[in-house]
């Protein structure tokens, strides 16, 4: 069973003092402010969520440079693997380092020769926005690329299982609570309990840094669905996917390339999950409607 919040694993450093000592923020730091309502102001100071360079090196090659915040940094590193096509499966990642330094962190992941060979042969470079799946391709062909046809997984589930998943999921978000800048990727159970949540600036992190945590506990993503704070857009949705999730819900829209790709490979794409509302874009199936 996952954790039921975000936070350390028993099995993972807690980074915070390391990251005092070189002047990194931890997932939110405090910052002096102003505050003004009613016609006066205040001092006073606010929570803001952290947003640090994270830079992803494979087998001792830089590969792409993330804007995230600096926790579950593990689970970063293989759902971000995973997510990308980097590794096929689990078996392919073999560990990870990090390493702070003054200007950031470096995830230094060891990979299998087959991940790398294929990495390099595709030569792809992200650098620079907040959790961007699409920025820095070098072709059309790789935002389209292949993934795993889902039309046989996954649970059926009950439109109260979404209302129940979204009413729970800001009581399992303690960065998003005190800093109101982050999204959540949440799993759930198919009656809607929320077993896992994990959080970032980015929405694409947050939905990584999930799936890391999933595979590092070998969890069946064929159980259960995902719930995203954000929009459904392409990446979200082949991410998710890669990983084997046939249920992707989001409190917001998709977007079209999002539909198409989600109807294309299967999965059941639902948007506006709000109460007890909801609207199923692809494969409705899998939720027992009226």
């Amino acid at each position: 069973m996952l954790p039921l919040v975000n936070g350390p694993r028993d099995d993972e450093p807690d980074y915070a003092e390391d990251l005092a000592r070189f002047g990194l923020p931890g997932p939110h730091l405090q910052t002096p402010v102003l505050r003004v309502a009613a016609g006066k102001s205040e001092d006073g100071t606010a929570a803001v969520a952290a947003e640090v360079a994270v830079a992803f090196q494979y087998n001792g090659i830089g590969h792409a440079v993330m804007l995230a915040t600096p926790e579950d940094l593990e689970d970063f590193a293989l759902g971000f693997s995973l997510s990308e096509g980097i590794v096929e499966s689990p078996t392919e990642f073999y560990g990870v380092e990090v390493q702070l330094a003054y200007v950031g962190i470096t995830l230094a992941i060891d990979v299998a020769t087959e991940a790398f060979a294929r990495l390099k042969n595709r030569r792809r470079t992200l650098a620079g926005r907040t959790g961007c799946g699409i920025c820095g391709t070098e072709s059309l062909e790789q935002v389209q690329r292949s993934l795993p046809m889902l039309g046989g997984r996954g649970p059926q589930i009950a439109p109260a299982a979404l209302e129940r998943a979204q009413a729970a999921l800001a009581a399992h978000q303690p960065l998003q609570r005190a800093t109101g800048s982050t999204h959540g990727a949440a799993w759930c159970a198919p009656d809607g309990a929320i077993l896992a949540v994990r959080e970032d600036v980015g929405r694409h992190n947050a939905l990584d840094k999930l799936i890391g945590a999933l595979l590092r506990d070998g969890v069946d993503t064929g159980a259960g669905f995902a719930l995203i704070t954000s929009r459904a857009s392409i990446e979200m949705v082949q991410k998710s996917a890669s990983a084997g999730i046939a249920l992707l819900a989001a409190v917001s829209a998709p977007t079209g390339f999002a539909v198409r790709t989600a109807n294309a490979c299967g999965q059941t794409l639902v948007g506006f999950v709000r109460g007890a509302a909801f609207t199923i874009y692809t494969h409705h199936r899998r939720i027992a409607v009226p």
